[in-house]
């Protein structure tokens, strides 16, 4: 098939560091090509990729100090993605639903992945008045504030197999958090739950500018409170298999309607449990006592701990072979592509889909350049 992959431009594809939505971009787009499809990937310049790259700015827009203003540069994409759009099968977006008013007129040769929380108060009308473009969940978990959006399918992330190697006798001693440092991560509750267990923790994890207060006031002062809490800061991909298989544990204690959770397959895949407080996701990525433990509260995560560590880490690691890999992502998505394009019965002819309109193509645009 002949496959548009439309990134998000904040981050590059894959990210250097955080960046859940851009790494499954990347993981997806490089799976489809091993099944020997034509995948051209939309995204920022500073990209890396074995697809066709079609750069729109130069770099990530979060590394662009001039970058005010996200939007403009997503209107010179979509400009790009509809100059191009008769070239391909299907495009797949992922920037959220900043393209419905552009493409709606054609949904069946779209589909939209859902990667973020859905439980705002205006996306009901949102999806109300697009109610013909067709979208896929992350989890079923992510669909239940719309429960009446046009769904077709959900499909769980999923990682390269060999990406993180597993790890089953792990030396390191302590528990592990990873990912971003914000409130409903639940970092202060991984600090406060590592003391009350006499283990020690080891934080590897962003902060973004809107949660540097948070950080400061909140998560500092429970670091300094001892020297059994070590900061590490981000870490990317090479560090992640290290960080993780050699951890005892990884805590999830979050407190939101987690869509999907990436850090949960990244520890499966090390072969490493994780104790998840139950919530968005969780109970569809985890399986209790196999992969891990799901609670209910803080008491509830100070007894199941014990179990945790006894969990068996080579079915931990099957387990993430048989569910979450990118193939088996990518296989999920091709099927959805096809049952999108297939021809229609319209009395007795079979006819493909109406071709997409042309325009003109955009000129790349400069880093740091801003709309008028």
């Amino acid at each position: 098939m002949r496959i548009a992959q439309i990134a998000p431009l904040m981050e590059s594809v894959p990210p250097r560091y955080y960046g859940g939505t851009e790494r499954v971009v990347h993981f997806l787009t490089d799976a489809l090509l091993d099944l020997g499809n034509d995948v051209t990937l939309f995204a920022s310049g500073d990209s890396v990729t074995r697809a066709e790259l079609v750069p729109v700015v130069r770099t990530a827009l979060w590394l662009d100090p001039a970058v005010v203003d996200p939007i403009p540069y997503y209107m010179l994409m979509l400009d790009k993605v509809r100059a191009r759009a008769h070239e391909f099968d299907i495009l797949h977006f992922h920037i959220d639903a900043l393209h419905f008013p552009l493409f709606h007129r054609s949904p069946h040769r779209t589909v939209t992945t859902l990667h973020g929380r859905q439980d705002l108060p205006d996306l009901p009308a949102l999806y109300r008045g697009f109610a013909d473009m067709p979208l896929v969940s992350i989890s079923d978990a992510q669909r239940t504030p719309i429960a009446d959006a046009n769904f077709i399918a959900t499909i769980h992330h999923g990682l390269p197999k060999d990406l993180l190697h597993p790890t089953f006798n792990p030396r390191g001693g302590y528990l592990a958090f990873l990912g971003r440092i914000s409130p409903e991560k639940g970092p202060v509750e991984a600090i406060r739950l590592a003391r009350a267990l006499g283990l020690p923790l080891r934080i590897a994890a962003k902060v973004d500018r809107v949660d540097e207060c948070y950080f400061r006031e909140m998560v500092r002062p429970e670091i300094a409170f001892g020297d059994d809490v070590e900061f590490i800061g981000e870490i990317g991909d090479r560090d992640k298999a290290a960080f993780l298989g050699e951890a005892r544990a990884l805590l999830f204690p979050i407190d939101w309607p987690e869509p999907f959770g990436l850090v949960m397959i990244e520890a499966m895949a090390c072969g490493t449990p994780v104790l998840a407080f139950r919530a968005g996701s969780v109970p569809e990525v985890i399986e209790d006592r196999v992969t891990g433990r799901i609670v209910e509260d803080f008491d509830e995560a100070l007894l199941a701990l014990p179990e945790v560590l006894s969990l068996d880490r080579r079915r931990i690691r099957a387990e993430f072979e048989s569910r979450f890999t990118a193939e088996r992502m990518a296989r999920d998505y091709l099927g959805v592509y096809r049952t999108l394009t297939r021809p229609i019965h319209t009395s007795p002819m079979r006819q493909r889909a109406t071709p997409w309109p042309s325009t003109p193509a955009a000129p790349l645009l400069q880093s740091g350049a801003h709309a008028g």
